[in-house]
């Protein structure tokens, strides 16, 4: 617990970041959402020995059989962020026959966020990621499921942190339709999920996300719908993605602005960037990308 971190490891702590400590290696809870939040103890004592930050206990079992199940079920991705469901799924252990949430729940990949009761006595469970390490370890294990090649994970380390930190939104338009342009012909013959937009939208969530910047989905429905705030180097980014196939061209933008999504983050005094992103099924490419920045 938090308690054991600053009293039992007090002589480790100098020279470490405390903030980040939790952040990385916090946040499994099991009984209930009041219940204290537990660190990851194979990381954090690896993190004292090694005095450094890595994903040791991801990295420690490559979690092949995980990865493809959740490319057999064509996974949406930013799901994973906030995924609901009823506490009977979770105590499944039949490999065969076992729930998503319920792998990824006992495997340690989500925890619980959150319970909440429509009806009494039913409660619901809101599962997530439970910190940096897992969201962003699993993330980057995911993006060749979505047809990334080896050289676009080297881009994603080596360009667009330098793009998002000047936000250079051209510079961010050329990227990402180059991303888009590499993924195999193959990949959209044999994956259902590249109909519709939850493959944009995965392919967008887990990019950032394996990344390790601040990712907050909006929206994230089985169905496919996100909105998207990328939180880097003083900057908010707001993503609205839309199919051109289901709507007209200029609709994602406008959906920004009209809903007002920017109104919550201006109190932070950041500057922002509002981002309509359009994607044409046919033409398997972003056709559209709006900006329109605002300065608080």
């Amino acid at each position: 617990t938090d308690d054991d971190i600053d009293t039992v490891f007090a002589p480790e702590l100098p020279g470490l970041e405390r903030s980040q400590i939790k952040h990385w290696y916090n946040g499994y809870r099991w009984g209930g959402q009041d219940v204290t939040a537990v660190y990851n103890p194979f990381d954090v004592l690896l993190l004292f020995q090694k005095r450094q930050f890595g994903a040791y206990w991801f990295e420690s079992a490559t979690p092949t059989f995980l990865v493809e199940v959740l490319k057999q079920r064509g996974v949406f991705t930013p799901a994973l962020t906030a995924w609901h469901s009823r506490p009977a799924l979770l105590s499944r252990f039949d490999v065969d026959d076992i729930a998503t949430e319920a792998l990824l729940f006992q495997t340690g990949y989500l925890t619980l966020k959150g319970v909440r009761e429509e009806v009494p006595n039913r409660p619901i469970y809101r599962l997530g990621f439970p910190n940096q390490e897992v969201e962003a370890s699993l993330n980057e294990a995911l993006l060749p499921v979505l047809g990334l090649s080896d050289d676009a994970l080297d881009e994603l380390i080596l360009k667009l942190p330098g793009l998002l930190k000047v936000a250079d939104m051209a510079g961010l338009e050329t990227y990402f339709k180059a991303l888009y342009a590499g993924l195999p012909h193959d990949w959209y013959r044999n994956n259902p999920i590249a109909r519709y937009e939850g493959h944009y939208a995965s392919v967008f969530y887990s990019h950032f996300a394996a990344l390790g910047v601040k990712v907050t989905v909006e929206d994230a429905s089985h169905h496919g719908k996100v909105d998207m705030t990328v939180d880097f180097a003083g900057h908010l980014f707001l993503f609205e993605f839309k199919v051109v196939e289901q709507l007209p061209e200029g609709s994602a933008l406008e959906q920004i602005k009209a809903k007002g999504y920017a109104d919550k983050y201006r109190a932070q005094g950041k500057p922002m960037h509002l981002i309509g992103v359009e994607f044409s099924r046919e033409r398997r490419q972003i056709v559209a990308f709006e900006v329109e920045n605002v300065h608080c």
